[in-house]
């Protein structure tokens, strides 16, 4: 079939905001580029006419140069026409880009909110409420097991810090400190006594005169 009667063109996209607004500033530029043009051909009549005597020459002239400021009028016409065409264009983009802007943060935050809320279905306000409650019951348990812990099993209970206090000044005001130290821990230590010379090595000799007697004597002095 489309060897027989062929195929249609494809069909073209239609023309969008932003392709009619560059088109516009195209003309806008196109007619800026005419109106220079014709001021420069106006100021080259003016000064013609200028040199020229009046007559039908510069009458003449004077004619040409009147066409061509109608035509410099006709072209700034358009051209404030075009103008306000593309401004009207640009404001009708500005508005549909803030357009696109707010759906996209329309959507964004109906993606939020339907993540937020299939979070919080897996969360339970009351068992999270309980849970708080149980920390704090176990936080008061463990300050109770150290204040157990830290009991002291020596001091009695019934001991008042003031009484405490006033005892100690009146234990400071019982003590001398200028009292003299007893003359037995102020003494220096006694010398000790010089070692005796040591024995001669070998059998000992008794004197001549000495009888079994006088030794027999002598011994229980010596072990005194």
């Amino acid at each position: 079939m489309n060897r027989l009667f062929g195929t249609g063109k494809p069909k073209a996209p239609n023309p969008t905001l932003k392709d009619a607004a560059k088109a516009t500033d195209e003309r806008v530029s196109s007619l800026d580029a005419r109106i220079k043009k014709c001021e420069g051909e106006l100021v080259v009549f003016r000064d013609r006419m200028q040199k020229m005597r009046d007559g039908p020459g510069k009458n003449a002239v004077k004619q040409r140069a009147m066409q061509v400021l109608k035509h410099k009028k006709m072209f700034e016409v358009q051209r404030d026409q075009l103008t306000q065409q593309s401004y009207n264009m640009e404001s009708a983009m500005l508005a549909t880009e803030n357009i696109n802007n707010t759906l996209t943060a329309v959507k964004a935050m109906q993606d939020t909110s339907k993540a937020m809320k299939a979070q919080f279905k897996m969360m339970d306000i009351d068992k999270i409420e309980q849970m708080q409650y149980d920390m704090e019951d176990a936080m008061e348990q463990a300050n109770e097991i150290q204040e157990l812990m830290g009991r002291s099993y020596n001091t009695p209970d019934d001991i008042d810090e003031q009484d405490l206090e006033a005892e100690l000044d009146a234990l400071g005001d019982d003590l001398d400190l200028d009292e003299e130290i007893p003359s037995y821990l102020s003494d220096p230590m006694p010398a000790m006594p010089e070692l005796l010379p040591e024995a001669p090595q070998g059998p000992t000799q008794q004197p001549a005169d000495t009888r079994p007697g006088d030794l027999a004597r002598a011994e229980p002095a010596l072990r005194m």
